[in-house]
């Protein structure tokens, strides 16, 4: 039996009983077995258990209420994640006025639905991305790292995807744009549960700010053939060639797949990133229409490369009073967000489906300000986890279910998704049982409104470190991932200090320093007892069908380096 078990049946099983006995077979073994969370999870449901099961009672008649009215079906969801967007950036026509452009699209499906002013995700892109397509925080995986270059690891074959338990439960599933989970097969999302994929391997690091062009503007330093005197290099192979890795591809369900939008020989530029982009754009709109005709509810997950963006290359002029590269493509992708629900409406399928939209992370602060970005309510960015660099705009909209422009303060990570989408798409049972689960089931907070989350707390890692401890409004900074004396650390209280700028540490830590060294001490002890684990390991690139020559000189290249220590 596969290490994926019990919650999804390996492919060679499932195959043989067929996709309703594999939904069977999988229901039967998970029958009664509660979803393993971390302690301070049980903190909560000793104390709320009994109202929660209250809650569920009621919130489960809603959901069949729905599917009855639906034709038996659970909704429909599009999935909209974008890259490097601040708190403060989307669905607030104030604070688009501060900032110097608007993204009206956005800001009507926030209308239209719940703002949740708390989401938490992962200081990067690939760890957010991880988090909500396992519901696992991705220390305990490997993937809480962000890779640039070829590197021969990604999310391995046992951990089970939204898609994969949403898929067994009657979903048709497409991902289109940014993936960024690993450039070995079996972490690509073709192998992870989506029937069509069309996504770069890697990320815009290679796509738009390591190229030629971007040399040639001094956004990336060191590279090009034109960009530096290279007398004294004797190693060729120390600096990244963009044009020869991996580029965009596509394929279907468990099947090899075929790069596209470059051919051998051929230099990657800013301009072929663009066309990469309005590809992906119409691709998610092609995507769209043709799910909405197949008469099974469906999973789209679109996460667009835009807004960031490196050289100025392909603009003609900008059209902001901000002038930012960055808010120039966000304000590309909010008509992209706009085209796409106005196609929604066309289709008839408002009411049966839910859109999310939200950031991945905070800012990448590096290139502010000529990006148009800089961290505006709370203090940090992309790679950090103070606020800036996780708390984002996210928005959840499913007319008749979720009362319409509402805003909920409790805490939320993107972890929850996974759980909240799966009990509403009928697939909670298929959810693993066999090993921590970190999102929390907020289909209350969804459906009931502000007050009804159901958790209060958040573990703050970047890469394999903890770095920061929130309960309630109280967050505890945990320097270098270690804590020895917590009455002496930096405590912030997050509503009167948003930028966590003035520790309070006496004042809460007098009070609070023992109650949060013990929640650390209940995580740590939960991780003994399921340990983390490494991502899957492999070889670069294989299962394309058509890699390019030059890639392939690069792999042999990196397997090479990769083989030195042992020679």
């Amino acid at each position: 039996m596969s290490t994926r078990q019990p919650a999804v049946l390996s492919r060679q099983v499932a195959r043989s009983l067929g996709l309703l006995g594999a939904i069977l077979f999988s229901s039967m073994a998970l029958a009664g077995k509660p979803i393993v969370h971390d302690a301070e999870f049980y903190v909560l449901q000793q104390q709320n258990g009994e109202r929660w099961a209250e809650e569920d009672k009621a919130l489960d008649q809603r959901l069949t209420e729905f599917k009855r009215s639906n034709g038996g079906k659970p909704p429909n969801i599009i999935y909209i994640l974008i890259d490097d967007i601040g708190f403060g950036d989307l669905g607030s026509r104030t604070l688009n006025m501060i900032r110097g452009y608007e993204t009206p699209s956005i800001n009507k499906v926030a209308r239209e639905g719940m703002r949740m002013a708390r989401m938490y995700t992962e200081p990067s892109c690939t760890p957010t991305r991880v988090a909500m397509m396992t519901g696992r925080q991705p220390h305990r995986n490997g993937m809480g790292n962000t890779a640039v270059d070829i590197s021969g690891f990604g999310l391995a074959d046992k951990e089970v995807t939204l898609a994969e338990i949403l898929s067994a439960n009657g979903y048709n599933t497409t991902h289109i744009g940014k993936w960024h989970m690993g450039d070995i097969k079996e972490a690509w999302p073709n192998y992870q549960g989506f029937d069509y994929a069309a996504f770069p391997i890697h990320q815009q690091g290679q796509l738009t700010i390591y190229h030629d062009d971007a040399a040639n503007e001094g956004v990336s330093v060191g590279i090009g053939d034109n960009n530096y005197d290279d007398r004294y290099t004797m190693d060729r192979w120390l600096r990244t060639d963009a044009s020869a890795m991996a580029l965009g591809v596509e394929g279907t369900r468990n099947r090899p797949v075929k790069e596209v939008g470059i051919k051998p020989g051929e230099r990657w530029t800013e301009k072929k990133y663009e066309e990469m982009n309005y590809r992906y754009q119409a691709q998610a709109m092609e995507q769209l229409r043709k799910l909405a005709k197949e008469g099974k509810p469906f999973f789209l997950n679109y996460w667009p490369l835009y807004p960031l963006t490196g050289p100025r290359t392909s603009y003609d002029e900008y059209t902001t009073p901000n002038g930012g590269n960055y808010v120039e493509k966000m304000k590309l992708v909010d008509q992209w967000i706009g085209d796409m629900m106005t196609e929604v409406e066309a289709l008839g399928i408002v009411d049966n489906t839910i859109v999310i939209i939200m950031g991945d992370n905070g800012h990448f602060t590096k290139y502010s300000p000529q990006s148009g970005y800089s961290p505006m309510i709370f203090r940090g960015g992309k790679g950090s986890t103070t606020e800036g660099g996780v708390r984002v705009d996210a928005f959840v909209r499913w007319p008749g279910m979720i009362e319409a422009d509402s805003v909920t303060g409790d805490i939320v990570h993107v972890t929850d998704l996974f759980t909240t989408l799966a009990r509403i798409g009928g697939a909670h049972d298929d959810i693993p049982r066999d090993r921590i689960i970190d999102g929390l089931d907020q289909t209350a907070l969804w459906l009931n409104g502000d007050t009804y989350g159901r958790r209060d707390y958040v573990f703050l890692y970047n890469i394999n470190a903890l770095e920061a401890v929130i309960k309630e409004q109280y967050k505890l900074a945990i320097p270098g991932g270690k804590i020895e004396n917590a009455i002496l650390a930096d405590f912030y209280d997050l509503f009167r200090d948003t930028r966590e700028e003035k520790p309070v540490s006496t004042e809460i830590g007098a009070w609070g320093g023992a109650k949060f060294v013990r929640m650390v001490q209940r995580h740590m002890a939960r991780k003994q007892k399921y340990p983390s684990e490494g991502p899957a390991t492999g070889m670069p690139y294989e299962g394309i069908t058509n890699l390019r020559p030059e890639t392939k000189a690069a792999v042999q290249e990196f397997l090479f380096m990769m083989k030195t220590p042992t020679m």
